[in-house]
């Protein structure tokens, strides 16, 4: 027979658990308070190296065109601000593709290809975002290609190579355009190995920008450029003091006006349609308001606003002694070091051509966030987003300040 042991449980009052818990949160705060600086150190240089998932299509038919005459289209969810995205993103897909940058041109997406980008484009994630999946989805096209050139060329795949825009098999040889000519079903294979950095022979190298051409020539690529049969003009109406609410409008003198089609009154809005520009300005200006300031802004106080001292400190980086503790030994040298506050403006000036028929809505626009415009355009007048094709333009400019386009 065995027998049993009796065993004394342990466990703790709860008293002491109290008194060991409440010690052992005052360790781990107090850890943490005298800690904080290097965690925000470690904070500073993880966002640095933080790169944000590419929230877009990856179908390799949605980004990538190849026509009959050779020609291959990107179509970019992501906006050309002046930054040289499209010529990083062709460089992307002639690596991988295996095409010269010469047969690539680089198109903004209109919405209506499905090609949409949630996370719109902005702090200089374009390239870090879509370095793999647009690296794919050309490698993914070069494959197809390359199927279906096996096919016409009536030998076996693995016989078949992709180089310079065509497909070579012993002395057969068709171009890209050759391949894709009376072809209406492709088979999408798996996604192939990508090639090692070692043997990269477009990226990383010099190329002539994609859209220096149509910006050296003048060409009407941007947002203000843009025009459709028939339209109209409108020129809104604005405080000449930030931060104001509007009130008290009078529209006689503006409705009577040569050109106004219509005065467009809401309870914070108030704009002027006309058969051009200068006539819906020209009216614009006939309207009288008063307007009231939530605060009267000035110069003065947003450089107080950002002095340093005023606000919080941060320490970014923490070496050698304190500077309490050498006050004693030697001289403290203070520096204050200032920049000038700087517009935030483009060279383009905002603006948009939109067309609302049958319970459709096509917008030409410089923005920066495509899929945001597209979801609010929708939510105002009521219908689905995908009723709503945002037709992005390359942007004089952005820093930031077209990510409230839809607004």
């Amino acid at each position: 027979m065995t027998q049993k042991k009796e065993v004394k449980k342990k466990g703790i009052k709860r008293r002491k658990f109290l008194k060991y818990s409440g010690i052992g949160v005052g360790l781990m705060v107090g850890g943490a308070f005298l800690t904080r600086h290097a965690w925000r150190r470690k904070l500073y240089a993880t966002s640095e190296k933080l790169i944000l998932p590419y929230q877009g299509s990856t179908k390799p038919d949605v980004w990538i065109q190849v026509k009959p005459d050779n020609q291959v289209i990107l179509h970019s969810s992501k906006v050309e601000m002046g930054q040289g995205t499209f010529t990083s993103l062709a460089q992307l897909v002639a690596e991988e593709l295996e095409v010269p940058m010469a047969m690539l041109k680089v198109v903004h997406a209109q919405t209506d290809t499905g090609n949409i980008d949630q996370f719109s484009t902005g702090g200089s994630m374009s390239i870090p975002s879509l370095w793999k999946p647009l690296r794919e989805m050309a490698a993914t096209t070069r494959e197809m290609l390359k199927n279906k050139a096996a096919e016409k060329m009536n030998v076996d795949e693995s016989l078949v190579v992709m180089a310079d825009g065509k497909a070579s098999s012993g002395n057969q040889h068709m171009t890209y355009g050759e391949i894709v000519e009376g072809v209406e079903e492709w088979d999408f294979p798996d996604t192939p190995p990508l090639k090692n950095k070692s043997d990269f022979s477009v990226i990383g190298k010099e190329h002539a920008r994609v859209d220096l051409h149509d910006k050296v020539v003048g060409n009407p690529i941007f947002g203000i450029d843009a025009q459709m049969e028939n339209m109209l003009y409108a020129s809104v109406v604005r405080p000449r003091l930030v931060d104001s609410e509007m009130k008290n409008f009078d529209v006689s003198e503006a409705e009577k006006m040569p050109g106004v089609v219509q005065v467009v009154q809401e309870k914070d809005f108030i704009g002027v349609i006309a058969n051009s520009y200068v006539e819906a300005n020209n009216a614009r200006m006939k309207i009288s308001f008063d307007y009231e300031p939530n605060r009267n802004w000035s110069l003065a106080d947003v450089e107080e606003m950002i002095t340093v001292g005023n606000g919080n400190k941060t320490v970014i980086q923490k070496e050698g002694r304190a500077v309490a503790d050498v006050e004693e030994e030697g001289e403290v040298i203070e520096l204050e070091f200032r920049s000038p506050i700087g517009a935030h403006a483009q060279m383009e000036p905002n603006g948009a051509v939109a067309s609302y028929k049958d319970d459709k809505v096509t917008i030409i626009m410089s923005t920066q966030v495509v899929a945001l415009t597209q979801k609010s355009v929708a939510k105002v007048l009521g219908i689905k987003a995908k009723n709503v094709n945002v037709i992005p333009t390359y942007l004089g400019g952005g820093f930031g300040r077209r990510l409230h386009t839809p607004n």
